[in-house]
């Protein structure tokens, strides 16, 4: 049976040229041997060879067992260096992975990279994106400390979803890192991912975001972060304070079938969880690979011991559904 990964991620050496010249609160640095981008001083990506190879990446698949990956440039993206550099890394990083698809037709697709912080220039990369062979968009959980629901973003939300496009939700460094002294023990990755996503669908839900937009189709990277595991808190909060009821009027977890949920996480239990809330209609394969906490055999290994039917519906057919593949 076909495995589609959609929390997948490739880098090349001109994105990294790039951020290091003109990303600013970027650099690069070693750390306990690893080669890391570093964010205002806390440890923010590891690169790893395999994020610039995709011959490799073919044979890490082939030996996972994974048949398409739905690759996507990883946060920070392209919000960084300034109005031209942005949007010409942007169009760089999509002519790349667009010619990447077309060298392994069988075995990649890709998420068009935007330059968020430009409205008109991000719609026009993004029509330029699908025409190139993009199945989806990727977004920042928050770009640069700029919320989702921000109304100077509602051209590109529109834009994507008129073409009812998925669109994966992947964290960042929160705001706010050094006042939460997130710069020790690489409390960014293992916390602050967590944190960025949850706060990002959360709001999304109380802004009255997917009453908003029906058709575009929302991933919450690593299984929703938090998500389901707070259901029933954010529940309780609209039950019994105001303000959670401003715009919507039915309780959160009424969205929760809304959007969609990959399968990164690292237990059994996770796993299982992020299923019973989100509906086995709504989670799929994703790996994280290449970074150094991917893992294409453990996250597959966990789809693999759900119930055949959930199992099958992970692994392929919701991808193969939402992506139109």
């Amino acid at each position: 049976m076909t495995v589609i990964d959609v929390h997948t991620h490739m880098l090349n050496e001109e994105w990294l040229k790039r951020i290091l010249q003109h990303g600013g609160r970027y650099t690069e640095q070693e750390i306990g041997g690893n080669r890391m981008i570093v964010a205002d001083g806390a440890p923010f990506m590891t690169l790893t060879d395999p994020m610039f190879d995709y011959a490799q990446r073919i044979k890490d698949m082939d030996a996972a067992g994974v048949d398409i990956a739905i690759v996507s440039l990883t946060c920070p993206s392209a919000y960084w260096g300034g109005e031209e550099i942005s949007i010409g890394t942007a169009r760089m990083m999509n002519d790349d992975m667009a010619a990447q698809q077309k060298a392994y037709p069988d075995r990649i697709r890709f998420f068009a990279t935007l330059p968020w912080q430009y409205p008109q220039a991000a719609v026009a990369e993004l029509e330029r994106a699908v025409s190139i062979g993009a199945v989806g968009v990727f977004v920042a959980a928050n770009i640069n400390n700029m919320s989702l629901t921000d109304p100077t973003l509602k051209p590109i939300w529109d834009a994507i979803d008129e073409k009812a496009l998925p669109v994966l939700i992947h964290p960042t460094a929160p705001p706010g890192v050094g006042d939460m002294d997130m710069g020790r023990y690489n409390l960014v990755a293992s916390v602050g991912f967590m944190y960025d996503t949850s706060l990002a669908v959360s709001r999304m839900i109380f802004d009255g975001f997917f009453d908003r937009y029906q058709k575009l189709k929302i991933i919450a990277a690593h299984a929703g972060g938090t998500l389901p595991y707070l259901v029933g808190r954010l529940d309780f909060c609209y039950e019994n304070m105001p303000p959670c009821r401003e715009v919507i009027s039915k309780p959160p977890s009424t969205y929760f079938d809304r959007f969609y949920y990959d399968s990164v996480t690292f237990t059994q239990e996770a796993l299982d969880l992020c299923v019973h809330v989100g509906g086995a209609g709504n989670v799929l394969f994703g790996s994280d690979y290449p970074h150094n906490i991917g893992d294409m055999k453990g996250c597959l290994s966990r789809v693999d011991a759900l119930a055949p039917d959930v199992r099958d519906a992970v692994r392929n057919k919701n991808a193969e559904r939402i992506f139109n593949l």
